[in-house]
């Protein structure tokens, strides 16, 4: 290929201008060779998979072998003998700090009549171009994880009425060894898609550095060249589990080509064998994808002597970090304001959560997983408390309660009976109609204290009148038991013959007569 009457340095110049990215017109007219000329060397520079400083850093002689001024061909058995050492080569190069210089160097020890270290490379790159040409770039071990949805959705279809329910496909790819891992879900939403996440991290038993998502919303709220606005549920989800979320460039196919890949194949290996039968479950569905799924896993890659399955065994797991001892949980948020009585309402479940008083009248974020409730106030967490589904009650911190308002976590209805009890069974019997009335425990626990503190003002024998005579009236609160108390109806008698009595006479009465 190589001209003798063009320089070593005239090459080196035309590879300057196209790796700085001129246009091969210009480059012809600048180095005064032809464009045809120019365009070979261009091309055995774009094959080869090297970088302009890598090539620049070639003497005079190894550069000229490295555009083919041998006469004489390379030896087929010594190329073939090369080929047969890239499986191993490949897979070699996936482990953190391995390199081409380092491989070719064992190559050399083990063959030493063997190529050159720049004709090494070339047959590399034009081996991997040939066997793989889509995934092309070099992936570290327990480096990433690239996910996405398939385009082509799977269906459910209900045994009772034949109704057939659309499923999307989630798709994960690990980029070392190819491991792959398929899940059904219902829906691309947040909730499913960080199950799905969650559930690959657990199929290959580690965390990688990082994972590769779509600019899809369930993962990126805001698309950014340099940087996008993660999901706020996912981000949490990746810091659980001490992993990076890299969202791919938006218009970027390169970006996550390996998972785009993975799911053509997932097409042929996964959903042909599906649609042979029916299922109405996910768990039924996600059964088949799984079986499929070993098979996949465990057949040979092309043009390779093991496969994702023995690749990942061998170089990638012992690479994931460890998983967390316990599983994520998926956190909803809303914002409330605290109440005056230092409690804010979580509207799902109906049910009121104390927090620090001094916060009352402040707009709060709650954050809610299905066992805990965290209260937040300027990226500060005020409150934690055990999430608790019954409807209009409490769950209060004694400490969150200003000193004014510490007396409703002392009381409680059964120490208010038992109060009353030893007063008087009447007595328990008025205060038990106070707290059966539906109103804020706060406010029954203070009616009850102002009538049993009325044993120590009054006496206990009048407080026993009174109650007795507010149960004749069906009236139960504090003031009815005041009012009897302080117009000493409590001391009045009542007549045991009050109904024979004869109505009094009396000017302004205007009897039965006045009426025909």
């Amino acid at each position: 290929m190589a001209n003798s009457t063009i320089s070593m340095s005239k090459i080196r110049q035309i590879l300057r201008m196209y790796s700085q990215g001129r246009s091969k017109l210009s480059i012809a007219e600048q180095t005064g060779v032809s464009r045809n000329t120019a365009k070979k060397y261009m091309a055995t520079y774009d094959a080869s998979g090297l970088t302009f400083e890598q090539i620049n850093s070639l003497n005079d002689k190894e550069l000229d072998d490295f555009f083919g001024t041998v006469k004489e061909p390379p030896s087929q058995d010594r190329l073939l003998t090369l080929q047969r050492c890239f499986p191993h080569i490949d897979k070699e190069l996936k482990r953190t700090g391995v390199n081409r210089r380092m491989l070719w160097e064992a190559y050399k020890k083990e063959f030493p009549d063997g190529f050159a270290y720049t004709q090494f490379c070339f047959h590399l790159t034009q081996w991997k171009a040939r066997v793989n040409p889509v995934m092309h770039q070099d992936h570290k071990a327990g480096d990433k994880l690239y996910v996405d949805f398939a385009g082509v959705k799977l269906s459910l279809t209900d045994k009772e009425t034949g109704e057939v329910t659309d499923v999307e496909v989630f798709v994960a790819i690990l980029g070392a060894s190819q491991l792959t891992y398929v899940e059904a879900v219902m829906s691309q939403q947040k909730e499913d898609f960080i199950a799905a996440c969650e559930n690959t991290l657990h199929y290959i038993g580690g965390v990688p550095a990082a994972i590769v998502p779509d600019n899809l919303k369930a993962a990126v709220t805001k698309s950014h060249r340099y940087e996008p606005t993660l999901n706020e549920a996912f981000a949490d989800f990746a810091d659980h589990y001490g992993t990076t979320i890299l969202p791919a460039r938006a218009y970027r196919p390169r970006d996550k080509a390996l998972v785009e890949g993975a799911v053509k194949i997932v097409y042929s290996r996964i959903y042909a064998p599906l649609r042979k039968q029916v299922y109405s479950s996910l768990t039924e569905l996600n059964s088949a994808i799984l079986q499929a799924l070993e098979v996949h896993n465990s057949q040979l890659l092309r043009g390779r002597n093991y496969s994702r399955r023995l690749q990942f065994e061998e170089i990638e797991r012992s690479a994931l970090a460890p998983l967390p001892l316990l599983r994520y949980e998926f956190k909803k948020h809303a914002h409330v304001t605290v109440m005056k009585n230092g409690h804010v309402c979580l509207g799902a479940d109906k049910h009121y959560y104390s927090v620090p008083y001094r916060f009352i009248g402040k707009k709060i974020k709650l954050l809610y997983s299905t066992s805990l409730v965290e209260m937040y106030y300027h990226y500060e967490r005020i409150a934690l408390h055990k999430r608790v589904k019954s409807p209009y009650s409490y769950s209060t911190d004694k400490e969150h309660l200003a000193s004014t308002h510490r007396f409703v976590t002392d009381w409680t209805p059964e120490r208010f009976l038992e109060w009353a009890a030893s007063i008087h069974d009447d007595v328990r019997l008025y205060i038990l109609k106070i707290l059966d009335r539906k109103q804020h425990p706060e406010q029954a626990y203070r009616s009850c204290i102002g009538i049993l503190s009325f044993a120590k003002k009054a006496g206990e024998q009048r407080l026993i009148s009174a109650c007795q005579r507010a149960l004749s009236y069906g009236i139960y609160n504090y003031k009815t038991i005041q009012t009897i108390l302080e117009k000493n109806m409590d001391q009045y008698e009542d007549s045991l013959f009050a109904d024979e009595l004869q109505m009094p006479k009396h000017d302004n009465i205007r009897g039965e007569d006045y009426y025909q």
